[in-house]
């Protein structure tokens, strides 16, 4: 049986020739081994029909909750708390004053001071709030406990229970196959089979709750790779939360320790554990952040593997902001196995539970899949962020790969600098607590979100009032021809308004990762009125594919050019994130495959941002004008990437 099973995920529809072969090999007739397919596919398909009614029924709830939200928008136009005014005659949103947002900020923080003194007074100091993690009671919460007091030494034994619990589920649900994880032959890709997990993990049960039916939706997902990494490096990157940060930058906006439940033993801290806060986020603000609250433990399995397991915190009903969603996120992590070749093999699971929340149909598809936050992005990105440090350091770069820069110092400040840059953009345009974010029409239609910030004293980039923008619009256009058109600097006066009648010359090229699509290019355009230098980040990988860049002083790139510190350096980034649309097939999409591979891929999700310094000083007020602008910024460039690809309206 073993035979017929592996055939089965390779090929779920054999042809005659297969199923004669099959069945000289089992001693079956060819019709047995006809059924046996076709029952495997029925199967297969009541388990994912399933899953998709219960993501369709959780849909209709958001979609009914969105419809009540809306009707009491429209029967409160003005709130006299927060003193926002009534909608524009356009229907826009008016931007909010800096004391509308004091205001806010002010009535936010007096709830959480409340919500305080609240569990200080059910808890006093000494006292034990209960666990409710148990492997199974979903009714109460599984994967999840209640936690205001981590100080008291029996609620920590507690908690470090829970932890070697769900390190043990986060064991299983790694290296099980079929029946506990079903592969979907239309996608291919891996869907946990709810019914075989309550079976292993929720045998004590009693009320045979179904945690699909709740009104929350679940998230699961699994991926393997080998990632070019040191294992203890990783383990102690992973345990230290400004590291774990820094390796993720696109995906975790904001992030802290909160307290630390056990140090561990040894020098990697074997057994360690620690509550940890995080907001997770997609790169654009049409998709909510996630605010997870979760006890990170790390534990030695073998000489050679070791598990990070992640399992949440009980946080109540209390969020940081409106716009995040509350996420709980069940035992999930990774193990990570030495190969003893400077790769380690990471099997990644992801498994979340989060509050109802309507998704912008753009992107409903990628949340609704499990691909916006699942394994896939996870690992996909460490691989990406491991390959950046490895060149980052390597003395042995090819000179076709450095090219325009004569010192290894002078390409370690350049990748830096690009790195921060990066970081800096992916804060800038994401959903998280950082922004707040205002509607506007552009002139194509098409709705881009403003916000505004001062910075006051970060040299890292201009001093004064930011304004960003940004726009998410789907492209019939496969994220593969998307990326190489607008990261090439040869073409890039088909987009890019302010290029419009310039050269564009490449000063030093540098890569910082295996695929040719990851480097950093110092370019310099110029035209008859002015000469400016661009430092561009490229970056690609299975999930996801971002040009970054931003406008430098040209005596400051050329001093860093040479090695110099590049930290002081202020860069005002702006870009694009291109994304996969998550559906497996589309008709009439341009790719740059043969056309008998059409078909497997589908459209874009492209989203553009833009920051402007709109004034020098920290008081000023947004203006129409300054709206104006980057509207029109926006929309001509949209305009030029459709034309020139050949996909307008």
């Amino acid at each position: 049986m073993n035979v017929i099973c592996r055939l089965f995920k390779e090929s779920p529809h054999p042809d005659e020739k297969q199923r004669m072969q099959l069945s000289k090999q089992l001693g079956l007739h060819p019709r047995q081994v006809k059924f046996w397919f076709q029952n495997r596919r029925t199967q297969i398909k009541a388990i994912q029909e399933r899953h998709e009614n219960s993501l369709l029924k959780s849909e209709i709830d958001k979609l009914c909750d969105e419809n009540k939200s809306l009707r009491e928008t429209i029967k409160n136009q003005s709130c006299s708390n927060c003193g926002f005014a009534s909608p524009n005659k356009d229907g826009t949103t008016p931007l909010p004053t800096e004391g509308q947002k004091l205001r806010i900020e002010n009535a936010r923080l007096k709830a959480e001071v409340e919500k305080l003194k609240s569990a200080m007074a059910k808890h006093p100091h000494g006292s034990s709030p209960r666990s409710s993690y148990s492997p199974g009671n979903d009714q109460d919460d599984r994967s999840s406990f209640e936690f205001p007091n981590a100080g008291c030494g029996l609620e920590k034994a507690r908690i470090m229970e829970a932890a070697s619990r769900a390190a043990e589920e986060l064991r299983k649900m790694a290296s099980h196959g079929e029946p506990l994880w079903v592969r979907s032959y239309e996608t291919g890709r891996e869907m946990l089979n709810y019914d075989e997990y309550r079976k292993e993990f929720c045998a004590e049960d009693e009320n045979g709750s179904n945690m699909q039916a709740r009104k929350k939706s679940v998230e699961a997902s699994r991926e393997t790779a080998l990632v070019f990494v040191d294992l203890p490096w990783l383990v102690q990157t992973f345990m230290d939360v400004n590291q774990w940060k820094e390796l993720f930058p696109c995906l975790i906006s904001k992030a802290a320790t909160v307290d630390v439940i056990c140090n561990g033993e040894g020098v990697n801290r074997d057994g360690a554990a620690q509550l940890m806060f995080a907001e997770i986020q997609m790169l654009t603000p049409l998709v909510a952040t996630r605010e997870v609250y979760f006890v990170r433990y790390s534990k030695k399995i073998s000489a050679n593997q070791w598990a990070i397991v992640d399992v949440s915190v009980d946080r109540g009903e209390d969020s940081t902001g409106a716009s995040l969603h509350k996420c709980r996120k069940r035992p999930s992590g990774c193990i990570i196995e030495d190969k003893s070749n400077g790769h380690c093999k990471v099997t990644w699971v992801e498994h979340v539970e989060c509050q109802r929340s309507t998704v912008h149909s753009l992107y409903r598809t990628m949340v609704k899949s499990g691909l916006a936050f699942g394994a896939k992005r996870w690992l996909s990105t460490l691989q990406q962020q491991c390959d950046r440090l490895v060149f980052l350091v390597a003395t042995n770069v090819p000179l076709k790969d450095s090219s325009g820069v004569a010192t290894l110092a002078g390409r370690k400040s350049i990748l830096k600098l690009a790195q921060r840059m990066s970081r800096g953009f992916c804060r800038a345009l994401g959903d998280s607590s950082f922004n707040s974010w205002n509607k506007i029409t552009s002139k194509t239609g098409d709705e881009i979100r403003v916000a505004m910030r001062k910075n006051h004293n970060d040299p890292g980039e201009p001093l004064g009032t930011i304004l960003s923008a940004v726009a998410s619009v789907w492209l019939p256009v496969s994220h593969h021809v998307l990326f190489d058109f607008l990261r090439d600097e040869n073409r890039r006066n088909e987009w890019d308004i302010m290029s419009k009648g310039s050269t564009v010359q490449t000063i030093a090229n540098l890569a910082k990762g295996q695929d040719r699509g990851n480097a950093v290019t110092t370019m310099a355009m110029q035209n008859e009125e002015h000469k400016m230098w661009v430092l561009q980040d490229s970056s690609t990988n299975t999930y996801e594919s971002m040009i970054i860049y931003a406008p430098v002083d040209i005596k400051g790139m050329q001093s860093v050019m040479t090695g110099c510190d590049s930290s002081n350096m202020a860069v005002l980034p702006s870009g694009f994130s291109i994304l996969p649309d998550g559906v497996e097939s589309r008709p009439s999409v341009i790719t740059s495959k043969p056309e008998e591979e059409k078909s497997a891929e589908g459209g874009s999700l492209l989203t553009m941002a833009f920051q402007i310094l709109i004034s020098n000083a920290s008081a000023t007020k947004l203006s129409l004008d300054s709206v104006e602008s980057v509207n029109t910024l926006i929309s001509c460039t949209l305009e030029n990437i459709k034309t020139t690809l050949q996909c307008e309206d």
